[in-house]
């Protein structure tokens, strides 16, 4: 069963994101990154730039065939047709449609009160089909 955990008051969501990402990649995770196509260019430009010293290899799931067969990072609007299945970020505002094909699911929630009431909905219905949530209050962790 996918593994769900929330990362709840991050203060830029993007940002963290693209922490989230190089620690993954870091670790030899494979990560899918779902979000609208708006929030997918802006976290492609962001990892680009979010440090100067780490890059974040990553490629948008329309590119070229043999790069994101490649890439430990890919961004998708969907994950129908996702090269691997070992962890999903979602940064979108909807539950992903195939999210429990999965290894884990990590769901990261801004300050933002509509970004905090759409995941109250996504854990409601996560939990609704079973699924146990962990909850990593980024408050609490000084990641502020």
């Amino acid at each position: 069963m996918t593994a769900v955990a929330f990362h709840f008051n991050a203060p830029d969501k993007m940002a963290y994101a693209c922490r989230l990402l190089r620690k993954a990649v870091g670790n030899g995770s494979k990560v899918v990154v779902t979000a609208e196509a708006g929030a997918l260019k802006q976290l492609d430009a962001l990892l680009w730039t979010f440090s100067q010293l780490d890059f974040v290899p990553h490629a948008l799931q329309s590119g070229d065939a043999g790069v994101v067969a490649a890439s430990p990072v890919i961004l998708s609007e969907s994950v129908a047709d996702a090269p691997h299945q070992q962890v999903l970020l979602n940064l979108g505002p909807q539950v992903p449609e195939g999210f429990e094909r999965f290894e884990r699911l990590i769901e990261v929630v801004s300050l933002d009160e509509g970004d905090r009431q759409l995941a109250r909905s996504r854990w409601k219905h996560y939990a609704d089909l079973g699924f146990t949530m962990t909850r990593h209050d980024l408050n609490l962790k000084g990641a502020n």
